[in-house]
């Protein structure tokens, strides 16, 4: 097997880990523990739904604990060790959680990816996070994920082992199997021995997610145990989830929002029920509403105005009269857009604004429309701390912009294995600089007002402007390249890139997406506009004038 560095997690100061112990913040118990403490309450009671097949798949907590701890062991069995690596790309079903809590259960360590990955993106994530195995399904919306796994396996010295949803094929192994149930009574008792006995350190790594980074591909950010259930447990307060509800999935689950915000882990540490959808397609996620009783469900601004559009134009198609909450986040809410919410879907909106990397803010139930409408809420947690900064560093009074920066018991303190990162993005103690601007109002909710960094936030996927810059670059067209977001009514910003090509040269929207498409890119970083241009425009530095060239999409887009 090959070598393993395994030193890139930077640790908690051991003064502060110690406080958040003290103060009850982190209780040192691993989210298996806490999970399968109420799985033993409820044993009998549906803990999962899957509503992706007709009809849906049901499992009860004893099932499902049962069938994670099986496969627990099979992971070990494999050859796995805790603290190897799984990268984990599967869409929205009851093999993810299940899988999710296995590894949690095990201490093999899921490292987030996204359905929508392709070559360029997961090939870095398996490199940098040294994944021993990865699961993908097997064909998802034509695109064969196993064989693009096993090219992956052939490429990559740590990477031994596939496991696929789906038929297996070149000796990878069949998940599906790897999630059965223990075979009887009998079984099943030895099995949970045997995983109970593997106990995980609460400090260590529960999974890796991925940032949404500005400087190239994304970025590895470990959360532990001790942190991520505390990340839960104050998200799962703010909208006061509890055993009686029920939450909708159908947000990519490995995301941080749906997984843990209050999501899916959160539904399940108070015994509620979890329906996972692998679309947030309005048709179908309005029927699973009334068919299964949802409470509560999470979207991003474009998906929560579709819910309403399509509500709007079909009144009273589907009885939403259990759907008491829809958490709205990933990028700014227009408050145009907010104020529909609650009247067309009957339920309450929660604005949701943070980030993978720790800290949440969310609105209240109990806020005044005002606050609900218009800003994106206060930190979830009393240990949270925040400072809004001006350029220069310098704190800034409320109401006025600036740079937000944070630390708290759910933040770490640096990504894995990026030091020279780290040193940009964590300063001065501990201080987690997100690169948002915001602006602090006095009753403490925060209205985002945009970024500090070279961002484009689609529909809530993270696109670095300098990854699709590098990217343009390796066109032997493209002499000079800048990317940027452009407004967009329904996803807030699209990407386009301003080029100008080499002399004699034709450089084409069409050529660009075809190149990246062949790059094994992710369909979401692809360019939706091209501006070719004869220069650039250039700040007093000598840097590419982005705000000048944001302003001109923004005059063209408003005079279109």
């Amino acid at each position: 097997m090959p070598h393993h560095t395994r030193d890139g997690v930077v640790p908690w100061p051991t003064e502060v880990a110690a406080g958040y112990r003290e103060a009850g913040y982190w209780l040192g118990r691993t989210l298996g523990d806490l999970l399968w403490e109420v799985a033993d309450a409820r044993a009998d009671e549906v803990a999962l739904v899957d509503s992706a097949v007709e009809p849906a798949t049901r499992m009860t907590y004893g099932e499902m604990v049962a069938r994670a701890d099986a496969a627990a062991l099979r992971l070990l069995d494999l050859g796995l060790e805790p603290d190897d690596r799984l990268l984990v790309q599967l869409p929205n079903g009851w093999e993810f959680v299940v899988l999710t809590l296995a590894c949690f259960r095990s201490g093999v360590i899921p490292v987030m990816a996204l359905p929508a990955h392709r070559r360029h993106e997961l090939e870095h994530l398996a490199a940098l996070s040294e994944a021993r195995a990865v699961a993908v399904p097997g064909v998802l919306r034509d695109f064969d994920h196993q064989a693009l796994a096993h090219e992956l396996a052939a490429d990559l010295p740590d990477l031994e082992h596939v496991l696929v949803l789906g038929e297996p094929t070149g000796g990878a192994v069949d998940l599906a199997a790897l999630l059965e149930a223990p075979a009887d009574d009998a079984d099943r008792r030895t099995t949970r021995e045997a995983v109970d006995a593997l106990d995980p350190d609460p400090g260590s790594p529960a999974c890796f997610l991925i940032s949404g980074g500005t400087t190239g591909l994304p970025k590895l950010i470990t959360r532990t145990h001790d942190d991520y259930a505390c990340n839960v447990r104050a998200t799962a307060a703010t909208c006061d989830l509890g055993s009686d509800d029920v939450y909708l999935g159908t947000l990519p689950a490995s995301h941080n929002f749906p997984l843990a915000c209050p999501g899916v882990l959160g539904a399940l540490l108070v015994g509620g029920r979890v329906v996972m959808l692998p679309s947030p397609a309005p048709e179908r996620s309005l029927a699973t509403i009334e068919a299964e009783g949802v409470t509560v469900s999470a979207a991003v601004p474009a998906v929560a105005q579709a819910w309403v559009e399509h509500r709007q134009a079909n009144p009273g198609v589907h009885d939403l009269s259990t759907l008491r909450v829809l958490q709205v986040g990933g990028s700014r809410l227009p408050d145009a857009y907010a104020a529909r919410i609650g009247p067309v879907l009957g339920c309450t909106l929660q604005q949701v604004f943070g980030m993978a990397e720790g800290l949440i803010n969310t609105t209240r139930l109990e806020d005044p429309d005002e606050a609900i409408c218009s800003t994106q809420g206060r930190p979830v947690h009393e240990a949270d701390e925040v400072r809004i900064l001006d350029p220069l560093g310098n704190d800034l009074p409320d109401g006025q912009p600036g740079s937000i920066v944070t630390r708290g018991p759910y933040t770490p303190r640096g990504y894995y294995r990026a030091p020279d990162h780290n040193a940009r993005a964590f300063v001065d103690d501990g201080w987690y600089a997100s690169g948002d601007v915001v602006v602090r109002r006095p009753d403490g909710n925060l209205v985002v007002q945009g970024r500090d960094k070279d961002m484009i936030n689609r529909g809530g996927e993270k696109i670095s402007a300098e990854e699709v810059e590098t990217l343009v670059y390796t066109m032997e067209a493209a002499d000079m390249v800048a990317a940027v977001s452009m407004p967009d009514e329904r996803l807030g910003e699209r990407l386009c890139v301003y080029v100008v090509p080499k002399a004699g040269r034709e450089v084409t929207l069409e050529a660009i997406r075809d190149h990246f498409g062949a790059s094994g890119v992710a369909a979401y970083k692809w360019p939706e506009r091209l501006e070719l241009v004869t220069a650039l425009p250039m700040t007093k530095v000598g840097k590419i004038d982005k705000k000048a060239l944001r302003e001109r999409l923004t005059l063209t887009t408003a005079g279109s």
